[in-house]
């Protein structure tokens, strides 16, 4: 259970209409009115719909729905690169929306990097200088704006490459480059939309590690935009589903998987590889299995199906850091397994 303390960005109430008299229309939105209603009956777009949503410290909040969802529109009121027509955004709290512009520049240099699909690179500039970009706007010294810059070029694996121009760079080192201005300014907040998505699969699953060997390191507050399921079970903590600008489902990617709000989510899920996913904990017996073989809580099921069929046994005690935590026999690891209807 998290505490107030624990909480990095709260978003309460948060709406977004699009359209000349957007404040009017929140009446019509919170009535029940729906987003194809909303432009057909008044002329105007409906963004966001009520959306509260907890970010907690130092993990990956993911928020993920299809084209049109949102999701965009959401992380951009973090940074207030979007107004909103009503509600709240609080960082450590700190209303954002209450922010001076002078505030709201310092936000922007010092708490809150942002990472874009399209990178969103200067093409006049080299890799080394993309990197330093944010700590010249910081007015970080000249030696250390060259040691910071060299140390993230080195860390994302583009060290050969400082002098290279971005144009002479492929999509997945393009995004590299964008990661590492991003961790340079030392912000302690990381915005990322849909930084993958523009990439080749295999270069895609290179960015995913590499993001998730660094935030094991580094314990960034991370909000992470898709609309790929598979990319939202892999690396977020938690995940926010939208649908049309509502929130549809918020949880862990243990309860997204096991218990979908809906149908629209029962959909998303139903294709993926269960197994990968699921960890042991998550369905397991509270009482004991004395004498059984033993697995970790935090096991998926696909690892700990081949290590139970290994020892000939039905049924395992689970553990986590060494001690039982309860059981889980063969047969409902195999039912979990199992694609919903």
């Amino acid at each position: 259970m998290s505490t107030n303390a624990d909480i990095k960005v709260q978003i309460r109430d948060l709406y977004k209409i699009f359209g000349p008299n957007a404040a009017a229309m929140t009446e019509h939105v919170g009535a029940g009115m729906s987003k194809d209603d909303l432009l057909e009956r008044h002329g105007h777009v409906l963004g966001l719909k009520d959306i509260n949503l907890d970010v907690e410290a130092r993990h990956i909040q993911v928020v993920m729905g299809l084209s049109g969802s949102g999701k965009s529109t959401l992380i951009r009121h973090i940074n207030r690169l979007i107004e909103p027509t009503g509600g709240e955004v609080l960082v450590d709290g700190v209303d954002v929306l209450a922010m001076s512009p002078p505030e709201l520049r310092n936000f922007r240099r010092s708490k809150a990097s942002m990472v874009f699909q399209r990178f969103a690179l200067l093409p006049h500039r080299t890799v080394v200088d993309n990197v330093a970009y944010g700590l010249h706007i910081q007015g970080v010294d000249k030696a250390e704006v060259a040691e910071r810059s060299q140390r993230w070029i080195d860390r994302v694996g583009l060290s050969g490459y400082e002098q290279y121009y971005t144009a002479q760079l492929s999509g997945g080192m393009q995004q590299r480059v964008g990661l590492a201005r991003a961790l340079a300014t030392d912000a302690e907040i990381l915005l990322m939309d849909e930084p993958f998505s523009a990439l080749d699969p295999l270069i895609r699953t290179d960015m995913q590690n590499i993001l998730l060997d660094l935030q094991t390191e580094l314990h960034k507050t991370i909000v992470f935009i898709t609309h790929d399921l598979e990319e939202a079970l892999r690396l977020g903590n938690n995940i926010a589903i939208l649908r049309d600008g509502e929130a549809v489902q918020i949880g862990t990617p243990q309860e997204i998987v096991l218990r979908p709000a809906d149908d629209y989510v029962t959909d998303f899920i139903k294709d993926i590889n269960r197994g990968r996913v699921i960890e042991v904990a998550s369905i397991m017996d509270a009482e004991p299995a004395n004498g059984a073989p033993q697995i970790d809580a935090g096991m998926v099921l696909d690892d700990a199906l081949q290590s139970l069929i290994g020892t000939g046994a039905e049924i395992a005690a689970v553990t986590r850091d060494g001690k039982p935590v309860g059981s889980v026999r063969l047969d409902r690891i195999a039912t979990a397994l199992a694609r919903p209807d």
